[in-house]
C-alpha cells in the first residue's frame, strides 16, 4: 500500500512513478510528483520505483482567474 494525495492506496508491484499518474490519468495534466516529500524529476519518473509505505503527493496546475 501506498499513500497518495493522502490516501490509502494499492498498487501493483514494481509499479513507478510515471506508471501511477498513468493510471491515474494523469499524463496529459501538467504535474509535479513527490515520494516521501522528494520532488522527483519529469526525466526520472520512468525508473523511480515505489515501494510499500511511500507517500506520494501529485500536484497538477490548475489555470484560472
Amino acid at each position: 500500500k501506498l499513500v497518495v494525495n493522502g490516501q490509502p492506496r494499492d498498487v501493483a508491484d514494481r509499479l513507478t512513478v510515471a506508471g501511477l499518474i498513468r493510471e491515474l490519468g494523469l499524463e496529459k495534466a501538467a504535474c509535479a510528483a513527490e515520494v516521501n516529500r522528494d520532488l522527483v524529476p519529469k526525466r526520472q519518473r520512468e525508473e523511480r520505483e515505489l515501494r510499500e509505505g511511500d507517500a506520494v503527493e501529485l500536484m497538477t496546475l490548475v489555470g484560472g482567474g
